[in-house]
């Protein structure tokens, strides 16, 4: 009797479900659901900004209705670690990144907040060809300022721990005093309240190198007490790769912090055979119980400055220090020996591409300089009659930024090898373009508009190192629960309806390093909070993305 009640019951519900009106209903598809298991057929309803139901609705109907036969539906990816602080005030509609399924950004390494004066100014005056009103002095204020410009997918953020040294310190390589410390430690609680996801920072790079591992924790453990995240571009990728990871292992055992590896690589061949070694750590971490992932893009090159040519500590000061020391015939001399030395106590990434044909420039502010915008190092040179190591110093003085580059460091091998690994997620470590207006000035890294769909693509549909199913649980439900991001990275009844409509055998990644402005092709749909960003393989312009707080957030 009471199973008999208990399927009356649970028809009755079934039923009003499927005769309910909803927003928009997506019909026929194979419905993946970030879980990793095996796809099914089914259909989904999205009322308001949530998924609704999941099943058989042949007899409800909606305001706006899909078929997807065909077609997988699978939950929005989410871009671990992308850099579209800048660009999202220029276009929000975030196309290279919405094309490939990405329906929400994570900024990472560095911080837009919080912001003393000093550094409001000098980002307002270091500004490209994205130009922005600096109006914000907390990471929550940024965040809201691009909120409510309008945008396309959703935003969350970290907060730098090199933001706050700087805030409290400056750009001085010296450790902070007790009372420092006390004061950056209050801004990382601070910018956890205001919805951070936890710490961040690039440790290769001033002036996030300054700080020892001591200064590091501390943060951390502030960061962890608002249930946050640290995640970290390693003080090395290269050389000391080894110390580099066990550096972070340690600062998330003794901070209590869950950690993420932000774009792991083993950089300049002489390297590539530590990865199995980092490999082998990184899991022996994992079963001591400690949360340890990590995130990638899936190219042979990364792309950063100039300035990674030279050692940080030239910028001990800030970069126009680094500007007038490249300017003074003694240090040039000394810079030059510096590029073609195998460092061991900084990242040499000059050295580790194997020297300037295999450094290609990216981007220049000054417009006099962007002829060489494509050019390898050595190009350059050769048209400027000089050497590659005078060319590098002068385009950094003449442009006075630290001039976008490409440096080619990885292995093949290797990149199978991490597309595989349970405890990978994706990340551009790019920001989102559209292919007109000021993005044409500068190239783009490729994997801005193609590491989503070259994980599908290539890695899936082409190489079979891994099914979709267990691609798309990499690239939707591990960041979503990594970070305690709520109710996002599955498809599931009373979940956040940011889901993606696409075709896997037609998914390709169209940018080159040659020609980096090509959008992906295979995606059809795109939902952000229960909204089309993305129709019939076209944008729509709503603005749909909101700022994603992590779990430390207080109104």
């Amino acid at each position: 009797m009471r199973n008999l009640i208990y399927l009356l019951f649970a028809c009755t519900i079934l039923a009003s479900c499927s005769t309910k009106k909803y927003d928009t209903i997506i019909r026929n598809g194979l419905v993946y659901d970030g879980n990793g298991g095996e796809p099914y057929k089914a259909d989904i309803a999205i009322l308001n900004d949530s998924i609704a139901f999941i099943g058989d609705l042949s007899k409800a109907t909606a305001k706006n209705e899909l078929d997807a036969k065909g077609l997988a539906v699978a939950p929005g990816f989410i871009n671990m670690m992308g850099h579209s602080e800048e660009s999202l005030f220029q276009d929000g509609r975030a196309q290279s990144d919405i094309r490939q399924g990405v329906t929400t950004e994570i900024f990472g390494e560095s911080s837009f907040g919080p912001l003393n004066a000093n550094m409001k100014n000098q980002m307002q005056n270091g500004q490209g060809d994205v130009k922005y009103n600096v109006s914000w002095n907390t990471l929550g204020e940024y965040m809201q300022v691009l909120e409510k410009k309008g945008i396309a997918p959703n935003i969350a953020s970290f907060v730098g721990s090199g933001a706050v040294r700087q805030y409290v310190i400056g750009e001085a390589n010296i450790a902070p005093t007790p009372a420092q410390l006390d004061s950056m430690k209050l801004l990382v609680g601070e910018a956890m309240q205001q919805g951070a996801l936890g710490l961040t920072n690039a440790l290769i790079y001033p002036v996030d190198f300054f700080a020892k591992t001591d200064e590091l924790i501390a943060l951390a453990k502030e960061a962890s007490k608002y249930g946050g995240t640290y995640s970290s571009h390693m003080r090395s990728e290269g050389n000391k790769i080894l110390e580099a990871v066990e550096e972070l292992i340690t600062i998330s055992k003794e901070a209590n912090i869950p950690a993420e590896i932000f774009h792991l690589k083993a950089g300049g061949k002489d390297n590539w055979p530590k990865m199995d070694s980092v490999i082998k750590r990184v899991e022996r971490a994992r079963k001591e119980g400690l949360d340890i992932t990590s995130d990638m893009y899936t190219y042979l090159a990364g792309a950063t400055g100039m300035t990674s040519a030279f050692p940080p500590t030239l910028q001990d000061g800030g970069f126009g220090k680094l500007r007038e020391r490249l300017q003074n015939p003694k240090i040039r001399a000394e810079m030059k020996i510096a590029m073609n030395t195998n460092a061991q106590g900084w990242e040499n990434l000059y050295y580790g591409a194997g020297g300037a044909e295999h450094v290609l420039l990216l981007g220049f502010k000054q417009d006099s300089l962007k002829k060489f915008t494509g050019k390898t190092l050595a190009e350059a040179a050769k048209m400027r009659n000089s050497t590659p190591e005078e060319t590098a110093m002068d385009l950094i003085v003449q442009d006075s930024t630290r001039v976008g580059v490409a440096y080619f460091l990885m292995s093949e091998e290797n990149v199978k090898k991490q597309v595989a690994l349970p405890w990978i997620s994706f990340g551009s470590d790019e920001g989102s373009y559209t292919t007109e207006g000021v993005f044409l000035k500068s190239n783009a890294h490729p994997r801005a508009y193609g590491n989503f769909a070259r994980v599908i693509g290539h890695y899936v549909r082409d190489e079979k190192v891994l099914t979709l199913q267990t691609a798309i649980q990499k690239l939707a439900n591990l960041p979503a629960k990594h970070l305690k991001l709520q109710k996002r990275g599955e498809l599931k009844t009373g979940y956040f309806a940011d889901i993606v409509i696409f075709d896997p055998a037609k998914v390709k990644d169209n940018a080159t390093f040659e020609k980096p402005h090509q959008y992906a092709d295979g995606m059809e749909d795109v939902f952000v909070n229960g909204i089309a960003v993305f129709k019939n393989g076209e944008p729509t312009g709503n603005a749909a993305g909101r700022f994603v707080k992590g779990p430390g957030y207080k109104k």
